[in-house]
């Protein structure tokens, strides 16, 4: 692990999203999912990230 968040790879994005998710914490799971799709050059890699990790629902 790096002490540079710039150094951070998608894959780093995407282990912390599995990460967060297991640990039942749905929304940063989704914006480091976000952020790995984003560092992602491959379009259809990209959707399928995003399709893993939705916005959760709103709790109003």
């Amino acid at each position: 692990m790096t002490n540079n968040p710039a150094d951070l790879t998608s894959a780093d994005y995407l282990d912390g999203a599995r990460e967060m998710h297991a640990a039942g914490r749905p929304y940063l799971a989704h914006l480091l999912a976000e952020e790995a799709a984003q560092r992602t050059t491959d379009p259809a890699t990209a959707a399928g990230i995003r399709t893993q990790f939705p916005a959760p629902a709103r709790k109003d």
